[in-house]
């Protein structure tokens, strides 16, 4: 039995690395936080220098796969490939602000599918604000699209669990590899997300400009962008166009490899760190980049705060939550199938809303473990967890790194959208399409098992 002050001052620690990671005073990095946080809970005893290893070899495997991901992001944007899927968005809509939401809502769910969904946000919102300003969009015909847009780059993380950091952890911990986990979430969370792209085209249909120029107003070329700290222009290399499709070929081959690696069991990082090198060797020979510039450009501050939350998450665990959520929730989940993909969906939504999905799915999974599930009914009420972590936890902006991200890129260029405005939408969309992804979920795990 752990004393009374260690218990405290996990709590304590919990709840301030919280309010720093959402209030982020001065730009704070979130990594800083969680340290503080994480060293915090090891001095009160709630967590062992013996759980430090098993926590190490619980999230390096996520941990080494979204790096190598980011990277690969990196490499293509000096590769000038996203302004240039940004001048093929702004060419294909012709002119119809209609064509430009669903073609914006797409481009935004391949480049989650593609990398993640951290990483989503930071390249398609720059993206399309250069493309929105060059059509002349005011601020409100902007909101649409970069709310929408948003809205679905983060909850395209659903459907494999390999485009979110706490996804790859919570199948560590859970057992399940990557392609079960795919051939489980896939077909609901892409249904869910159908329905959550519709429901948003209802909504902003009036506010949708009708006509837009034919023309942008300059050309969409490389710039600042959060991801880098230098762009190279693509423009010396010859067939552009058959150079950008042959790069998106390649890392949409890594991406599939991933899926079979994890069938023969083969650890996901080993592809993800080789298709970066290789990504890396491409550019090297094509841009005469040599890949010592990864080691500033990469975040490498993702290692420290996936591990320092997770330090924290196993210090509640070892002061007694997850046993109490396990004695809270272990009737309602252990029934009915659909009973428990409804209620941990749900509880998963209300945790990530008020403490962010990042803690939120890890307790939750934590909880999981501990029930005595069988092993159908724990693979339900796990991808449930999910869904409320990618998808539910947008009812409010604090539910998801990402979307604080998405929120602080619009400050910074000066487009104003209120939280009233955020959450009018989100209260509409959201649980409709939460509920019928959560539904859907239990149905079709027990039709395919």
């Amino acid at each position: 039995m752990l004393s009374s002050p260690t218990v405290t001052l996990t709590i304590i620690a919990f709840f301030l690395t919280m309010i720093l990671i959402l209030w982020r005073p001065n730009g704070l990095n979130e990594a800083i936080p969680s340290s503080a946080g994480a060293i915090l809970v090891l001095l009160s005893g709630s967590v062992t220098l013996h759980d430090l290893g098993t926590i190490g070899s619980t999230i390096s495997s996520a941990a080494i796969t979204i790096i190598a991901t980011i990277v690969m992001a990196i490499i293509l944007e000096s590769f000038g490939f996203f302004y240039w899927a940004a001048e093929g968005l702004a060419a294909r809509v012709r002119g119809s602000g209609i064509r430009l939401f669903w073609y914006t809502n797409l481009l935004c769910f391949l480049m989650t599918l593609f990398f993640n969904n951290d990483g989503s946000i930071l390249i398609t919102t720059p993206i399309l604000l250069i493309v929105l300003d060059r059509l002349g969009l005011k601020n409100h015909e902007k909101i649409p699209y970069l709310l929408s847009g948003a809205l679905i780059a983060t909850a395209s993380s659903a459907p494999i669990g390999v485009s979110n950091i706490v996804n790859l952890i919570a199948l560590k911990i859970i057992g399940i590899d990557l392609y079960t986990n795919t051939l489980m979430m896939f077909v609901p969370a892409t249904l869910g997300l159908l329905l959550l792209l519709f429901l948003l085209y209802l909504c902003f249909y009036r506010k949708l400009p009708r006509k837009l120029p034919t023309k942008i107003r300059s050309p969409i070329g490389p710039g600042k962008h959060p991801l880098v700290t230098k762009t190279i222009s693509p423009l010396s290399i010859k067939n552009r166009s058959r150079f950008m499709r042959n790069v998106l070929l390649f890392v949409f081959s890594i991406r599939i490899s991933l899926f079979i690696a994890s069938y023969f069991g083969i650890p996901i990082e080993i592809v993800a760190v080789l298709g970066s090198s290789i990504l890396m060797g491409w550019r090297w020979i094509a841009l005469k980049i040599p890949p010592s510039d990864m080691l500033k450009k990469t975040p490498w501050h993702i290692l420290v705060f996936a591990f320092g939350m997770y330090v924290i998450i196993y210090g509640l665990k070892n002061i007694g939550l997850t046993d109490w959520l396990t004695t809270v929730f272990r009737p309602v989940v252990s029934g009915d199938l659909v009973n428990a993909s409804i209620w941990m969906g749900s509880l998963q939504s209300l945790m990530s809303i008020f403490f962010n999905n990042h803690p939120a799915l890890m307790i939750g999974t934590l909880t999981l473990t501990n029930m005595g599930l069988d092993p159908l009914t724990l693979k339900i009420a796990y991808l449930a967890s999910v869904i409320g972590s990618d998808m539910g936890s947008l009812l409010l902006p604090t539910g998801t790194l990402a979307s604080l991200i998405w929120m602080h890129i619009l400050k910074q260029n000066k487009v104003k959208i209120k939280w009233s405005d955020y959450v009018r939408i989100t209260l509409i969309v959201i649980p409709p399409a939460v509920l019928f992804t959560l539904i859907f979920l239990a149905y079709w795990v027990r039709w395919i098992f």
